[in-house]
């Protein structure tokens, strides 16, 4: 497995060089990276920029907004956290977040630390979270990355992330803060990052039985990283996008994630559809919301029109009844 030397903090060049280790053929070999970004929020593949962030204290603070490949919800890095990245060849199995999460467990534990793989994606310590983990596939590639938060700037954390009330109040907490915690406040003695990141890497190899071997990038790889950071991550396009015409929203959270439905619907026809939400999801979703352009906002129209569609590809434990009655409800 290679060991990717990334030494950038720039958070959209981190993205850019995680799709770039997923995407390009020539570097096909399993692989592993330990990076960290200056202060940033990042945000799922499918949220809606605008209601993730408090975007006045973002832009007083100078703090990047930056979307991911991978759905999941919103995460605040700088430098006191330390993103961890996976890219292996993979079978097409479902999400399984703890064949990743368990290195890091291990890991916790050689110093001292109980953590615990919990919910659909989180890694805890005495049920405070310290790590949310999200994945994203391209055929039989699979690319899995997470936050651990070491030392992080908590109250900052609070104040950049614009959650919703019903997401802190499913969790049965009152804030943001109280359910998050630092990895280092729960160290028996100092541990420096550059020791903490060791450790990480001497369990992942442990854990996958898996020798790391140092692997450095390329001036040409460089280059090609630092075009799609400039045409793609670092592009209002791309990390807010045109907010959506519509006259009709809903949402639901399910057990896997919250989804929200836009629709602008224009004499009883749907003219327009966009679907956000902090889900995992192995199909596109713009495509999904695209096949109900042009159809009637009624019930039959649009049982009709879910009984066309793959919908397991896209949301794996949903039903076409439940689907239905979240667009019409």
């Amino acid at each position: 497995m290679k060991n990717v030397i990334n030494t950038a903090n720039d958070p959209y060049l981190n993205m850019a060089v995680e799709e770039y280790l997923l995407r390009t053929l020539s570097l096909q070999d399993d692989c592993f990276m330990l990076w960290q970004n200056s202060p940033a929020i990042i945000i799922g593949r499918h949220q809606n920029a605008w209601e993730e962030i408090n975007s006045a204290y973002v832009k007083e603070h100078q703090i990047a907004v930056v979307r991911r490949l991978t759905g999941g919800g919103a995460v605040y890095h700088d430098l006191g956290n330390i993103n961890f990245t996976f890219v292996v060849r993979d079978g097409g199995r479902g999400f399984d977040f703890d064949r990743f999460a368990q290195p890091i467990v291990q890991a916790l534990a050689r110093m001292g630390i109980n953590a615990r793989a919990s919910g659909r994606n989180d890694i805890l310590i005495d049920g405070r979270k310290f790590s949310g983990n999200s994945e994203y596939r391209q055929g039989e590639r699979l690319l899995h990355h997470g936050t651990l938060l070491f030392a992080s700037d908590l109250s900052v954390l609070g104040q950049a992330l614009q959650v919703k009330p019903h997401k802190i109040a499913s969790k049965g907490i009152k804030s943001v803060q109280s359910r998050v915690t630092n990895i280092a406040d729960y160290l028996t003695q100092p541990v420096s990052q550059t020791a903490f990141r060791e450790a990480i890497m001497e369990a992942v190899a442990a854990e996958l039985g898996a020798e790391l071997s140092d692997f450095r990038l390329q001036p040409s790889d460089l280059a090609a990283i630092q075009k799609l950071r400039t045409e793609k991550y670092a592009t209002w396009e791309w990390n807010y996008g045109q907010a959506p015409k519509f006259n009709v929203q809903h949402s639901q959270r399910y057990g896997f994630g919250e989804i929200d439905v836009r629709l602008e619907v224009v004499r009883g026809q749907i003219q327009s559809c966009t679907i956000y939400g902090d889900f995992f999801s192995n199909g596109d979703i713009s495509k999904l919301a695209a096949q109900f352009t042009g159809v009637s906002y009624e019930q039959q129209a649009l049982a009709a029109a879910i009984g066309k569609l793959d919908l397991k590809h896209y949301f794996p434990e949903l039903s076409p009844q439940a689907f239905l009655q979240l667009l019409i409800d």
